[in-house]
C-alpha cells in the first residue's frame, strides 16, 4: 500500500489551495461515535458545538481547559479517499471537516486564516501527526506515509476558531492571504 500512497502524492498535492469544496462534516459526540450533519456551529469558546472536544481534548492548557489550538481538524479529502477503504467496518477518523484542500505547510503556514462559512479558523502550530488509532484503522503504511511527508501535512491541520459562525456542506473554505 505504501507504493500506492507514494504514487498518489502528485494527486494529493494538486488539491485546491483555496476555494475548497467541503466533502463531509463530522461531529464526535462521544468516543467512537460519529455524526455527519449538513452544518457545524463553530464557537471560539465551545469549539464545534456537539463535539466532545470541550470535555475530552487531548491537549489542555495549564489551567485544565481544552487547548483552543485543537478545536477543529481539517483532513484533505484526497488523503481520506486513499486510506479509508472499508467505510462500513472502519470508523471515520473524526476530523470535523473533510475538504479538497492542500494542507501543506507551504500553502497553510501557521497563523493562516480560513473563512469557513461565517466562521474564521486559524491554522495551529500544533501538528496533527496521526496516532495509534490512525494506524489501527488505516494501517501501518498509512501512518508511515503521513509521518514521512510532514511538510505536506497529509494527516491534515488543526485549527483554532477565531470567529464564531456556521459552516455548511454548501460552503467552501477560503484561505485568506
Amino acid at each position: 500500500m505504501l507504493l500506492e500512497l507514494n504514487a498518489a502524492l502528485p494527486y494529493v498535492t494538486a488539491a485546491a489551495k483555496t476555494d475548497s469544496l467541503i466533502d463531509l462534516l463530522c461531529i464526535r459526540p462521544a468516543r467512537g461515535l460519529r455524526v455527519f450533519p449538513d452544518s457545524l456551529t463553530l464557537s471560539t469558546q465551545g469549539g464545534v458545538l456537539g463535539d466532545r472536544w470541550l470535555e475530552t481534548a487531548w491537549l489542555k492548557l495549564s489551567d485544565g481547559r481544552p487547548d483552543p489550538r485543537i478545536q477543529v481538524s481539517i483532513l484533505p479529502k484526497r488523503v481520506l479517499d486513499l486510506v479509508w477503504k472499508d467505510r462500513e467496518n472502519t470508523l471515520h477518523p473524526g476530523d470535523q471537516i473533510i475538504a479538497d484542500l492542500n494542507t501543506s505547510a507551504e500553502n497553510l503556514p501557521f497563523g493562516t486564516k480560513i473563512i469557513a462559512g461565517t466562521a474564521i479558523l486559524q491554522i495551529s502550530d500544533v501538528p496533527n501527526l496521526g496516532c495509534a488509532k490512525w494506524k489501527v484503522r488505516y494501517g501501518a503504511d498509512a501512518l508511515q506515509w503521513t509521518k514521512s511527508h510532514s511538510d505536506l501535512r497529509l494527516r491534515g491541520v488543526l485549527c483554532a476558531i477565531v470567529q464564531d459562525g456556521i459552516l455548511t456542506k454548501n460552503d467552501r473554505l477560503q484561505v485568506l492571504r
